[in-house]
C-alpha cells in the first residue's frame, strides 16, 4: 500500500496543470493519436509533444502502444479512473452530509411569538 496515496493524485493534477499538457491530453482522450498527429493540432514541436507526453505517462494518465514505427498514446483508463474516483468520493460524502442534515429531526416552531404583537393605529 502506498503510504502517501494523495501523492499519485498531485501528480495527475499536476499534469494536467500545465495548459499544453491539457490540450494534449484532451486531443489523444478523443482518439488515439501519434506524437506526430498531436504536433499537427498544435502550435509546439515533435519534441515539446513528447515531452509533455512523457508526463502525462509518468503521472499514470496515458499510455502507449507500438504500431509498426509508431506510438499510439492513449488515455490510460486505469489512471484516470482512479482519479475520478477520488473526485467522486467528495460528490459522495457532500451527498451523504446533505442527507443526514435533510433527514435531521427538527424543533417545531412554538405557536406562541416571542415577542406580543402590537396593533397598528388606525
Amino acid at each position: 500500500m502506498n503510504p502517501r496515496p494523495f501523492d499519485a493524485y498531485a501528480r495527475r493534477f499536476a499534469a494536467l496543470g500545465d495548459p499544453t499538457r491539457l490540450q494534449v491530453f484532451a486531443l489523444i482522450a478523443r482518439s488515439p493519436l501519434s506524437v506526430a498527429e498531436v504536433a499537427a493540432q498544435l502550435p509546439v514541436s515533435r519534441p515539446a509533444v513528447s515531452q509533455h507526453l512523457k508526463a502525462l505517462r509518468e503521472a499514470g494518465l496515458v499510455r502507449h502502444e507500438v504500431d509498426g514505427t509508431r506510438r499510439l498514446y492513449e488515455v490510460d483508463p486505469n489512471g484516470l479512473g482512479e482519479l475520478r474516483s477520488w473526485l467522486d468520493r467528495f460528490w459522495s460524502d457532500s451527498l451523504a452530509a446533505f442527507k443526514a442534515e435533510a433527514e435531521r429531526p427538527r424543533r417545531k416552531a412554538s405557536s406562541s411569538p416571542s415577542s406580543p404583537r402590537r396593533k397598528a393605529p388606525r
